[in-house]
């Protein structure tokens, strides 16, 4: 499985934001500076962030602010915010299994418990993990340079 640089763009977008509130505004102009991106791509990012009701967007060079700490946002807020897969099972099976065949008629329902686990642990530990811990991270390693 791949998750795809949405998600690490939509951290550090999130980082950056809360990073900087204070000093600029915080436009995809900006972020795409910080990010090593597409203005657009970020708009994108932006734009499913605000309609997952982690972050406010106005327009122009109004910016962006976050509508709540960053410690109440975790990595699974984010995943499911901006990875477009991420309403689905992560496991998705193939669709004519030979029924004929002992493991073509078995294969589905040997499979679909333990796939399922996989897919709670993976969300538990997406849950288990805020953004506020990078930016935590991201203030260390600054106060150490």
């Amino acid at each position: 499985m791949q998750i795809s640089t949405k998600f690490t763009i939509a951290v550090h977008l999130l980082t950056a934001a809360r990073y900087f509130e204070n000093e600029t505004k915080i436009t995809s102009q900006f972020l795409a500076s910080s990010i090593g991106s597409n203005p657009v791509i970020i708009r994108n990012i932006m734009l499913q962030l605000q309609e997952a009701g982690i972050i406010d967007v106005k327009r122009g060079p109004g910016g962006i602010t976050l509508r709540r700490p960053l410690s109440e946002i975790t990595y699974l807020d984010v995943y499911k915010a901006v990875e477009t897969g991420s309403r689905e099972d992560l496991f998705r099976f193939h669709e004519n299994p030979n029924p004929k065949c002992p493991v073509g008629r078995q294969i589905h329902q040997a499979l679909d418990s333990s796939l399922e686990t996989i897919q709670a642990d993976f969300e538990k530990d997406l849950a288990s993990h805020t953004v506020q811990e990078v930016y935590d991270r991201i203030r260390q390693a600054e106060e150490m340079d």
